[in-house]
């Protein structure tokens, strides 16, 4: 992810800034497109970032990272309205763009493996589960997911904190 996003940031800042965003805020590509700077609540403790075109109306409120919020104030420049990421035509990009602009970028940082926008999904949800500090009901709601079925998925692919978790809870040493 890291170089992913770090070399879009070199080639151009403002897909970069896309990318990124898209990774952090776990957004579905259909709900982040339609994200308008109206979504956005960036002077909260923290930050947060409405998604309105949820999957099956599942609206839901995610944190950002302060970092983040501030890179997303200078992207902004003062705009007030309109669409976060918008086209040079000022309207939003569409999700196939936003798939070609993901794919586009990984091929560019030397990323062999497919990428894809679902799979920043896949990852943050992987990252949030394997760090031990975000209960699985937590990340449920992250990601709009109605049953949590749906993100004991990530769960299941997430065998490095089971393990560590397993070491930290008999009382062993990591």
């Amino acid at each position: 992810m890291q170089r992913l996003i770090q070399t879009t940031y070199r080639i151009q800042s403002k897909y970069g800034l896309m990318i990124k965003t898209l990774f952090q805020s776990g957004a579905r590509v259909a709900e982040f497109v339609h994200i308008r700077v109206e979504d956005l609540l960036l002077d909260g403790d923290p930050p947060q970032m409405h998604i309105i075109h949820a999957k099956r109306g599942a609206d839901r409120y995610v944190p950002i990272l302060p970092a983040l919020a501030d890179e997303l104030r200078t992207h902004l420049q003062g705009r007030q309205t309109g669409f976060l990421f918008e086209s040079n035509r000022h309207t939003r990009y569409s999700t196939r763009t936003v798939q070609s602009i993901v794919t586009n970028c990984a091929r560019a940082a030397g990323i062999q493996k497919r990428v894809y926008p679902h799979l920043l999904r896949h990852s943050i949800a992987t990252i949030l589960l394997d760090s031990g500090l975000v209960p699985i009901d937590q990340v449920q709601k992250f990601l709009g997911h109605l049953n949590l079925s749906t993100t004991q998925i990530y769960a299941e692919t997430s065998l490095r904190a089971l393990g560590d978790n397993y070491v930290r809870a008999m009382g062993g040493k990591q």
